[in-house]
């Protein structure tokens, strides 16, 4: 009789709501959350719980949520009521425990305005389905996040909030914006370089000048408002590669595309300046090939060292040279190399697979009508594709409405099993076509974008070897070869598979080139065809 009156009485809600910084932009905001589940549940018993602006990821961060688990427990409420269920979870441990209180009884409802929850067996089994979503979509964003940063940080722009004088833009795809100066702090920031340069300020001193003289402030965030800047803050920007145009990103120096403030002379100055309170960044001489080239006797790595002849006349010589490292054979014999002998010897190896500038606008155009040719059918494959995953879609509701019908009851229609086993293998079907149809046409593009490529590589490659500065030599070098060895002072490169069959085939491309003059008459171009499909490499 106890139990009978205890499940007539009144269930009383907890109001959870949740958005995190890093949640899509469709998420409701948090007051448009509250409103919309009031709105749709204002005659129930609601306790309006303060709102969690943090993410559901990991499990035990959210204080507000962990609150609301503790009290259920207590019985103060029975039910929870909020906008989605990827609001209370987005972890297995946190869906776990909502769940089981559940299974216990703890928990008796939950209502949310995007998704209907029915508390029986099959409506926990949607429910977990679904969290289980929510963790999936978690571990996606959360590598397609760090993804986006890579990438962005390899295009020359560091991820993360900008240095003080800088700003990111707020414009462009998000995790492509690009770092310019702030027109309000650059300049102050600059003079207390400046200031420091001279050697007559101490880092509190100039400190002192820029927040009471000049009024330089940390700019405002999305969390905090425009602050005062401490001093901790000043001795961070006398030690930041980045003012001088370098960042470190996953133990990898690279240069950046924004504005540098100072040079790096200027950047070791002040570094000797603060001497044991400075943080320098570890000396790193930059040169063409080191980290490429391996040596070829006992197969450690290649570096480089400079050196300096300072004449009595006043005349100074700098000298570069490349020699093994001798890390894993103490006693090895290899001798030095000196940088000029070193590109030249690239220089030969580069020159070996060039080709004419007429080959080289002829192929590409020849690969870009056979691009027009193949179109048609690459739209065809869409049309199809699509046809295909707009079944299954219909498929997968027509399931769920076949098990939850209530002619279903007994599960006569679909077993647990059959509604379980039908939806996972129509799932990874859908899952499959969406990779497909974003890949339809994708991979032709990138075949062409290659194709251009490569072509304009093996025609300029010299040219941008010989004019270049270290990082085009270092990426030119690192392009065409592999297994890269020095033996006996002598470079050794293994060509990669499409610049060998282009060395290979060179003097045939050259004579067939002749030959083949003028490209506009049908013959030649038949011929041409011809020509690309024995050396099909050339087509990219």
């Amino acid at each position: 009789m106890n139990r009978e009156n205890k499940s007539q009485k009144p269930i009383i809600y907890f109001l959870y709501r949740r958005k995190s910084t890093d949640d899509e932009r469709q998420v409701l905001s948090l007051e448009s959350q509250k409103s919309e589940v009031l709105k749709r549940f204002g005659n129930l018993k609601i306790i309006e719980l303060p709102p969690e602006s943090v993410s559901a990821f990991v499990p035990g961060k959210r204080p507000v949520f962990n609150d609301m688990i503790e009290r259920i427990k207590k019985g103060e409420a029975q039910g929870i009521v909020g906008w989605h269920p990827d609001r209370l979870s987005r972890n297995p441990k946190d869906a776990a425990e909502i769940i089981y209180l559940l299974d216990i009884g703890m928990l008796r409802d939950l209502k949310f305005c995007s998704y209907h929850f029915d508390n029986s067996p099959e409506g926990k089994m949607m429910l977990a389905m679904t969290l289980s979503q929510s963790k999936y979509s978690s571990d996606k964003l959360s590598k397609d996040v760090k993804r986006g940063m890579d990438k962005k940080a390899q295009a020359g722009w560091r991820p993360g909030y900008a240095a003080l004088g800088y700003k990111n833009s707020r414009t462009g795809i998000r995790g492509e914006q690009v770092i310019y100066k702030d027109d309000q702090r650059f300049n102050l920031v600059k003079q207390a370089w400046q200031l420091m340069l001279t050697g007559n300020y101490t880092v509190p001193q100039i400190h002192e000048i820029a927040t009471n003289q000049w009024k330089l402030t940390m700019p405002a965030t999305r969390k905090r408002p425009e602050r005062k800047l401490h001093l901790s803050k000043m001795y961070k920007i006398f030690t930041t590669p980045f003012y001088y145009g370098w960042y470190q990103w996953d133990d990898e120096w690279i240069k950046g595309n924004h504005e540098s403030m100072i040079t790096e002379q200027e950047y070791d100055q002040v570094q000797f300046l603060l001497g044991r309170n400075g943080r320098p960044r570890p000396k790193t001489h930059i040169f063409a090939f080191t980290g490429l080239i391996r040596c070829g006797t006992c197969n450690s790595m290649v570096t480089a060292h400079e050196k300096w002849k300072y004449q009595k006349n006043g005349k100074i010589h700098h000298y570069i040279y490349y020699h093994c490292t001798k890390r894993k054979k103490v006693g090895c014999t290899e001798k030095y190399l000196e940088v000029d002998e070193f590109e030249y010897q690239v220089d030969k190896a580069i020159e070996g697979f060039m080709i004419p500038e007429k080959f080289k606008n002829f192929a590409i155009r020849y690969i870009h009508e056979v691009r027009k040719n193949q179109a048609q059918s690459h739209e065809d494959a869409i049309t199809a594709k699509n046809s295909r995953y707009e079944a299954v879609v219909k498929q997968l509701d027509n399931i769920v409405l076949t098990y939850t019908s209530p002619e279903n009851v007994n599960r006569t229609l679909m077993t647990e099993d059959e509604c379980v086993r039908l939806k996972s293998s129509l799932m990874k079907e859908k899952n499959q076509l969406e990779t497909e149809l974003q890949s339809v046409g994708k991979k032709v593009d990138e075949w062409i974008e290659f194709s251009d490529k490569t072509f304009n590589f093996v025609c300029y490659a010299r040219k941008w070897f010989a004019k270049g500065d270290l990082e085009t030599k270092k990426a030119i070098f690192a392009c065409f070869g592999w297994n890269l060895l020095l033996k006996d002072k002598k470079v050794s490169i293994s060509l990669k598979k499409p610049f060998k069959v282009i060395c290979e085939g060179l003097l045939k491309a050259k004579e067939e080139l002749e030959r083949l003059e003028p490209a506009k008459m049908p013959q030649n171009e038949a011929k041409f065809n011809e020509f690309v499909a024995e050396f099909p490499i050339l087509s990219g």
